[in-house]
């Protein structure tokens, strides 16, 4: 597995956590109208239909394409919905969920055997301070059902990462599209079990154009580029390169939901963005300084 990470690979997955940051937006404003686990259906349909009758089954085996469903579906969104709905505050909840970045780096030392370089550690080390600084500064707006339901969602997600990188190097829009097969029949059954058939009935009949949008981002921008585009990287670079990245995401999201939800930033979480930022430039930019120093 690539340590480094090329230019033109680094841009690609600045846009990937670019969307997945705009994204907890969107997902509050589609909350107003649908209920959670609905929404959730609905973004795996939406990526299912009709993709899978244009895209052949990629060459993986029948449980890794489950596996992959289920902990993306059901596990990441399905949590993270439910969390966003009244528990967790869309600024918080893209922070929080990025724990996945050290669950996946553990979950990979752990199975994989790969090992950290000291300045990958101190890199962690700036940017877990960074997430800290914002946690220290929560104005009490989540709650310990919302923060506990979005730590399992991030458990989700690095499972899923380690699942997707197992796949090997394969079409990766029709890995998600195809995995998303799993994902919809246990969506559906947990919301007529929790929310029950009137609310969805309710649900559907009063979503507006703005809540369709919002269905439609999250399947084609979020999962179809999104998580395509992340598996494909994960499948090229080691998980301690790739996921870093992810720690850009919070940023993404309180910087859209100051402009759309007139969310403040004051100082502290500039200074929290500035240590992320110098944890992530760490970690990207020193393996390169140093093949740039061995060939000189």
């Amino acid at each position: 597995m690539k340590t480094s990470l090329s230019w033109r690979h680094f841009l690609l997955a600045l846009a990937v956590v670019a969307v997945w940051g705009s994204n907890f937006v969107v997902i509050k404003l589609a909350l107003g109208q649908m209920p959670p686990l609905l929404l959730a259906t609905l973004r795996f349909i939406v990526v299912v239909l009709p993709m899978v009758f244009f895209l052949p089954r990629p060459k993986v085996a029948w449980r890794n394409l489950a596996a992959y469903g289920l902990l993306i579906g059901v596990g990441q969104f399905g949590l993270l919905f439910v969390a966003m709905n009244g528990h967790i505050s869309p600024g918080l909840a893209s922070l929080v969920i990025q724990v996945q970045v050290f669950f996946t780096i553990g979950l990979a030392m752990a199975m994989a055997g790969e090992t950290l370089q000291r300045m990958q550690w101190l890199a962690l080390a700036l940017a877990g301070a960074g997430l800290w600084v914002i946690v220290a500064h929560t104005d009490g707006s989540t709650t310990p059902l919302g923060l506990g339901l979005i730590l399992l969602a991030a458990l989700s997600w690095a499972g899923g990462n380690l699942v997707s990188r197992a796949a090997g190097r394969i079409n990766m829009v029709a890995y998600v599209v195809w995995s998303s097969l799993f994902a919809v029949p246990p969506l559906v059954v947990l919301s007529l079990w929790v929310e029950g058939w009137d609310a969805l009935a309710s649900g559907l009949q009063h979503a507006s154009l703005q809540t369709w949008a919002a269905v439609a981002w999250q399947a084609w921008g979020n999962s179809i580029f999104g998580y395509a585009a992340w598996g494909w990287l994960l499948s090229r670079y080691s998980a301690a390169t790739i996921t870093p990245m992810a720690l850009l995401v919070p940023l993404f999201g309180m910087a859209s939901s100051a402009w759309w939800l007139g969310e403040s930033l004051p100082g502290w979480k500039l200074a929290a963005a500035a240590l992320v930022m110098t944890g992530l430039a760490l970690n990207l930019l020193w393996p390169m300084w140093q093949r740039w120093r061995k060939s000189h």
